[in-house]
């Protein structure tokens, strides 16, 4: 079995092979730029952005939210991650799961899916939104803003297209639902980088990735046909610590 942390010649040959297919940001942002242009109603649009840990997916819904607020103004469109409901540590310790943070049970996913119904269906309020600060390594509050002006939520997570109580709910409140797919291998360095990062020496960042991010991706795999639309990126990097 190969490493997780090698990238083999198979992997630079799905590379080649999937080439023709891969987006650019740039045509991503497009889209949601013309589908702005043609709605008709002022009604808002919740877009989700899911994938196996480390494919990329808060560095692409945060870039389609910057390039789509930089063209068609500010506030237009807001970042929502579902990484802001993430059980505190407190939490995680009395229920067991601190070895599994990341995890479907880890997250308050009633929580989430009641943010995704106000946004949904409140357009004169002010909505602050949670997120999850790696250096603190617990979730924050109120650190995005969507505005009564938004028109276009983009969320993301791991698991918004699983068929699990709770987040089955939170699938019927998206409009659409991309799925980013990345090698396993790519995404298994970005994550051992994410948890050197984070302070864990490189055996402790390997057995963490073993043991509970690429479980949490194979599950994540699972949703991938629910979602409608298959992304995959040329030349867009993530980042180490993207979740």
């Amino acid at each position: 079995m190969t490493g997780i942390s090698e990238v083999t010649d198979a992997t630079h040959a799905r590379h080649a092979a999937r080439a023709s297919n891969r987006v650019q940001p740039a045509e991503l942002v497009a889209e949601l730029l013309g589908s702005l242009s043609a709605a008709r109603h002022g009604g808002r649009t919740l877009l989700g952005v899911t994938g196996a840990p480390g494919a990329g997916k808060s560095t692409l819904a945060r870039h389609l939210v910057s390039e789509v607020n930089r063209a068609a103004g500010p506030g237009t469109a807001a970042y929502v991650p579902m990484d802001g409901f993430h059980l505190s540590n407190v939490q995680l310790d009395r229920l067991g799961l601190r070895d599994r943070k990341g995890s479907p049970p880890s997250f308050d996913v009633h929580g989430y899916v009641a943010l995704l119904q106000r946004l949904a269906a409140d357009r004169f309020q002010d909505i602050y939104v949670p997120d999850f600060d790696r250096e603190l390594d617990e979730p924050v509050a109120a650190r995005h803003l969507v505005t009564p002006s938004t028109r276009l939520v983009v969320t993301e997570g791991n698991y918004l297209a699983a068929e699990a109580p709770g987040w089955s709910a939170a699938r019927v409140l998206l409009r659409e639902v991309w799925y980013l797919e990345a090698d396993d291998e790519i995404r298994a360095e970005r994550l051992i980088s994410r948890q050197l990062n984070g302070g864990r020496d490189r055996r402790g960042a390997v057995a963490w990735v073993d043991s509970n991010d690429q479980p949490n991706g194979e599950y994540v795999k699972l949703s991938r046909e629910r979602c409608t639309r298959i992304i995959q990126l040329a030349e867009f990097a993530a980042a180490a610590d993207e979740e």
